[in-house]
């Protein structure tokens, strides 16, 4: 799909364009959202710039992400996707700036997009040009992994009191619980790392943007405002560092109490070991060996030794339930 957005009496005015020839030489910036080949060469057309492919997005090599070609800044980053669903993951997003005009190459849907549309909409003059929009995704994309950091931490802290401060029968082991908390603990990790690795790409993409080349001089303002960029995204990726530990930390600590649980069940097997250690003694040297033994000439006796079997399996069974161990 593609949508471009031009300079309007308020501010930028989207439009989904459905004749490709008639794309105007006033868009400040072209969206692509899964471009088809037509709409590729459409904008190739337009800008005087070619649109890389996804293979050639997904490239991780700086020299393949972060170029100058033809007068165009080719600037590609990992962003997250689907932060708020089980299934987190990383999409490259490539950022070509021509001259005054942004063209934008993704093939998912960052939420920081949508909010920086929805501020073009109704925000004057605050995106008449293609290094301006770009700013303003870039500040969003920041804040965004910023949010996420937030979440996690929360959600860390949380994980970290059902484990040091469990309440009420949490106290009792759970496999369950655990199984539970250990998951959590996983997803939390990964979506850190996650998060991490795009502040990572961010950076890179801001210090090359930040670069003046090819007879461009970003205005002072531009200049501050990259540079406040820069800070954020390392104190960021400080704070993802710092999580990062948290977590590990918080894995290890789960993994003693299991450890922990299971010594106690071990030690109580153990015990009851040495408690009918002497019956069974007692039981091997005379068991079986009476000649008056009255079971033997019940007419029930057969069904009693059963039923005692049954009772017998049956209580610890009930015994190991009642106290949450399986």
């Amino acid at each position: 799909m593609l949508a471009y957005f031009s300079p309007s009496a308020a501010a930028l005015r989207r439009a989904d364009t459905v004749d490709l020839a008639a794309l105007p030489e006033d868009a400040v910036w072209v969206d692509l959202d899964r471009p088809t080949p037509d709409e590729d060469r459409a904008v190739e057309r337009l800008t005087g710039i070619e649109v890389p492919t996804r293979d050639e997005m997904a490239e991780i090599e700086i020299s393949s992400r972060l170029y100058i070609e033809n007068g165009a800044r080719y600037m590609t980053a990992s962003l997250m996707c689907h932060s708020d669903s089980e299934s987190p993951r990383l999409s490259p997003v490539t950022f070509i700036l021509a001259g005054r005009r942004l063209v934008t190459v993704r093939y998912e849907e960052p939420r920081p997009f949508m909010l920086v549309e929805a501020k073009l909409a109704r925000t004057p003059s605050a995106g008449n040009r293609g290094d301006a929009v770009l700013l303003e995704l870039l500040d969003a994309l920041i804040d965004r992994c910023a949010d996420i950091l937030e979440r996690a931490g929360a959600d860390v802290d949380e994980v970290s009191r059902e484990i040091f401060e469990p309440q009420g029968a949490a106290r009792t082991g759970q496999p369950k619980r655990y199984s539970d908390i250990l998951i959590a603990i996983g997803r939390k990790g990964d979506l850190v790392s996650k998060v991490r690795e795009s502040l990572v790409s961010i950076g890179r993409l801001v210090a090359f943007l930040s670069v003046d080349g090819e007879g461009v001089k970003w205005p002072k303002d531009m200049r501050t405002q990259l540079k406040t960029m820069q800070r954020d995204v390392i104190s960021l990726s400080d704070h993802a560092s710092y999580l990062s530990n948290k977590i590990t930390f918080t894995l290890d600590a789960m993994l003693g109490v299991v450890n922990l649980e299971q010594n106690n069940i071990i030690k109580l097997f153990s015990v009851m070991a040495v408690v009918l250690m002497p019956p069974t003694l007692i039981a091997s040297i005379y068991g079986m060996n009476f000649r008056i033994m009255p079971e033997l000439q019940w007419e029930h006796g057969y069904t009693m030794a059963l039923g005692m079997m049954l009772v017998a399996a049956v209580l610890p069974y009930m015994f190991f339930k009642w106290k949450k161990w399986l």
